[in-house]
């Protein structure tokens, strides 16, 4: 049965877990027990692993964060249980406002293959998961070089057109980040990236955040019928997440979590993650779409799982 907030089974797996509990996971400060917490709270919620997701910066310092990640995993057992592997977000995106989203525009740029390798590099073996833009990858060059060390390649705050997104599944790309987010709110009312990659869905596991806002629940049911088989759900958890309304902090942006537990940047212009659980992802899709035990069950704890090939 699929944890709810009152019956946690430990069965989920979330695939973007930016930080948990008042724990950035893209802060300089991230300490041996503050890692620790966020692990017990990610547990407590019903968590049986996640990917610790680091975000676009200077490559240095995404470096530095997510060795820093790896090294005070490796010290605690809690942590090596929970964090089943990395998730690199960027920085190799679409910079094109509303396509960027929350990522800092001076440290986005297109994909490289050496720094690429010196992110896996810092990532000690861990990086499960990439997203980028398939437009901003020259020859789609890092998604074969990833595609072929068995890495997960997501499409995410990107606009490609539908031949750049099928050159980029033949070359290996296989899944599609927060899909509904990483967008303008204003675009084709047809000829859109969310129609593009719904085409797809066939080829592609397609993530959503079920929280209602990044995506309202009326067009979220849709595109989970329309994903059919290859639905995924995550949080695209940030600090903030099982803490409730309030300012928290993600990376280089504060944010403030509103009542329904959006997270905003300050001047509410978009969306910075969320502070949503996993459990009350399942409530949510149970109250509001009416899914059922077995469909929450596939989407939260199944299909991450087949999507790693786990």
């Amino acid at each position: 049965m699929p944890a709810t907030a009152d019956n946690a089974s430990c069965d989920y797996l979330d695939l973007q877990v930016n930080g948990y509990a008042g724990v950035d996971f893209n802060g300089d400060d991230l300490t041996a027990e503050s890692l620790h917490h966020a692990c017990e709270a990610l547990r407590r919620d019903g968590n049986a692993g996640v990917l610790a997701t680091i975000i676009t910066d200077r490559i240095d310092v995404m470096c530095r964060r997510l060795a820093k990640l790896v090294q005070l995993r490796q010290q605690d057992e809690l942590a090596k249980q929970l964090i089943v592997g990395l998730h690199i977000e960027g920085p190799f995106i679409n910079e094109t406002p509303g396509y960027r989203g929350a990522h800092p525009v001076d440290a986005i740029h297109p994909a490289n293959g050496d720094e690429m390798r010196q992110l896996l590099e810092a990532g000690g073996g861990l990086t499960k998961l990439v997203t980028l833009a398939p437009e901003s990858d020259p020859a789609l060059a890092v998604t074969k070089m990833l595609a072929s060390q068995g890495i997960i390649v997501s499409a995410g705050h990107c606009d490609p057109t539908l031949d750049q997104l099928d050159a980029a599944i033949e070359a290996g790309l296989s899944m599609w980040t927060h899909l509904g987010n990483g967008c303008p709110m204003q675009m084709h009312r047809h000829d859109n990236v969310v129609q593009r990659a719904l085409s797809r869905a066939d080829r592609l596991w397609l993530c959503f955040i079920a929280d209602g806002v990044h995506v309202p629940f009326a067009a979220l049911g849709n595109y989970l019928k329309l994903a059919g088989e290859r639905a995924i759900v995550v949080t695209d958890a940030m600090a903030a997440a099982s803490l409730g309304p309030g300012r928290h902090r993600l990376g280089r942006w504060e944010v403030d979590v509103s009542e329904d537990l959006a997270a905003w940047a300050p001047d509410r212009s978009h969306l910075v993650g969320s502070a949503l659980t996993m459990n009350q992802a399942a409530d949510n899709l149970r109250r509001a779409l009416g899914a059922s035990d077995q469909q929450i069950q596939q989407w939260t704890c199944s299909n991450p799982r087949l999507a790693l090939g786990d």
